[in-house]
């Protein structure tokens, strides 16, 4: 138990498995929430460095607009330093200025944003991967920007206004970094807890690995706790259950079957053997010699009669199907009554008029089922008691009745009439020679053939043994 114990983590085990697979989820979903978050922000900030771009080049476009103007180079400076700047070109695109975010990049700026439409925004990221920006360019017709003393004032035929979104990114890839640091403890913190879920959960399974241990250990009577609560270990409990309950009594049914067996075999063994020492012994000898013979020759018919019983049942047990041929049952049943009345001239056995009834099934099966039943009504009952056969039909079946108007079966014993070997009464039925496999063959045969059998039985009154067969379909051929 043990050496189980400490294997419950193998990489068969269930516990394992969950864990694997919530480990693989848990991953998946967290690294996916840090990815879109990330996503988002950066989509968010470039949209915000998008919109102050374009704000800062309407108020520009719309000082423009207004005609001649004269702007000052440190008030450019301060107005758009960091995260913005500016580049001042002039009609051949040369840098006449540049301030802020876009000082160190004038140039190669000033060339990207000829490559599209004024007023629309393009992005520089830089050879080094260091500079990240966003620029626009607007025309600017009639602006005058005053350099300061010394210096010479520069009429820009436009300005490339920029901002820097590296500083975003740079806020992006810290928020990544942090997340996926919160992404490993988060995930450590819930397999913790997943692991302690796990063996609450699984602690069902866990008991009922020790009891269905005890069990194969010889503790038979021993089930796996079931609480009833519905869930899925309770139905499962419950399953497993229900199945070692099938093969208890499958077993006792076999221990049962086999202690009967041998009973029934130890009689005419017994019998047989008495008579052979009798023989040795001198004690039979002349006419007594023949009639041990008989007795020996009885006994002998009625094991093979028994062994052939027991053969038929367990062909019928292993779900052998029966042949299949279209039958007509109350021509069948007609014929078993004739063998009857001569059999047993001073019985009153008659079969009510019937139509023809068809049914599937092979003729000698159930030749044997209507014997059976026909012979156990004769057998079993005193000698006035009339036996009785008739068949109606449905719109789906075929039903056929043996009815006596003997002294009946006792309410108790109704139940155990299809049990192997058992005997209302022993003594009568092995005096007729029966193995007491009679009814039990019967339900086997009707049931192979898809049908259904039922005693009804009343003391003083009678018994009735009901026989459904399903009609045999239109056109069937044998």
């Amino acid at each position: 138990m043990r050496l189980r114990d400490r294997r419950v983590w193998s990489f068969s085990s269930v516990r394992l498995r969950l864990l694997t697979g919530l480990a693989v989820l848990l991953v998946s979903g967290l690294t996916a929430s840090a990815v879109i978050t990330g996503f988002l922000l950066e989509n968010y900030l470039d949209r915000r460095y998008e919109k102050t771009l374009e704000t800062y080049a309407d108020r520009i476009t719309e000082v423009v607009g207004r005609g001649p103007q004269t702007a000052d180079a440190d008030q450019l400076g301060t107005l758009l330093g960091p995260p913005l700047g500016l580049v001042a070109v002039d009609a051949d695109n040369n840098v006449l200025l540049s301030t802020g975010s876009a000082s160190s990049v004038a140039r190669p700026v000033a060339e990207l944003s000829t490559t599209a439409p004024a007023g629309t925004i393009v992005d520089y990221d830089g050879h080094d991967e260091e500079h990240g920006l966003a620029a626009i360019r607007i025309p600017s017709p009639g602006l005058t920007v005053d350099r300061g003393p010394g210096e010479a004032d520069v009429r820009p035929a436009a300005l490339v206004l920029t901002v820097d979104s590296s500083v975003g990114d740079g806020t992006v890839a810290v928020l990544v970094e942090r997340q996926l640091v919160l992404v490993g403890a988060a995930l450590l913190l819930l397999l913790g807890l997943a692991v302690i879920v796990l063996r609450l959960g699984l602690r069902p399974l866990a008991r009922m690995a020790r009891t269905a241990d005890a069990i194969a250990e010889g503790h038979l009577t021993e089930r796996l706790p079931a609480t009833r609560n519905g869930s899925e270990t309770d139905r499962l409990a419950e399953a497993v259950n229900r199945a070692f309950d099938a093969q208890a009594r499958a077993e006792a049914t076999v221990r049962s079957l086999a202690a009967d067996t041998s009973h029934e075999l130890r009689t005419p063994l017994s019998t047989i053997s008495g008579w052979l020492d009798l023989h040795r012994q001198g004690g039979v000898s002349g006419p007594g010699l023949e009639t041990a013979l008989e007795h020996i020759e009885n006994e002998v018919g009625r094991m093979r009669l028994l062994v052939e019983d027991l053969a038929l049942l367990a062909r019928l047990d292993a779900g052998r199907p029966v042949e299949r041929h279209d039958v007509d049952l109350t021509a069948l049943a007609a014929s078993v009554v004739e063998d009857a009345q001569i059999i047993y001239p001073q019985r009153d056995i008659t079969m009510a008029p019937a139509p023809e009834a068809a049914v599937v099934g092979e003729t000698g099966r159930l030749q044997q089922v209507l014997r059976n039943l026909v012979g156990n009504a004769v057998q079993h009952t005193p000698a006035r008691t009339a036996v009785r056969v008739e068949i109606s039909q449905d719109s789906k079946d075929v039903h056929l009745r043996v009815i006596d108007d003997g002294p009946g079966i006792p309410a108790q014993d109704l139940p155990r009439v299809f049990e192997r070997f058992w005997r209302a009464e022993a003594s009568r039925s092995r005096a007729y020679g029966g193995s007491g496999l009679g009814l039990a063959i019967v339900e086997a045969i009707v049931h192979a053939h898809q049908g259904q059998v039922r005693v009804q039985s009343e003391v003083g009154v009678g018994t009735t043994v009901t026989i459904r067969l399903p009609h045999a379909l239109r056109g069937a051929t044998g």
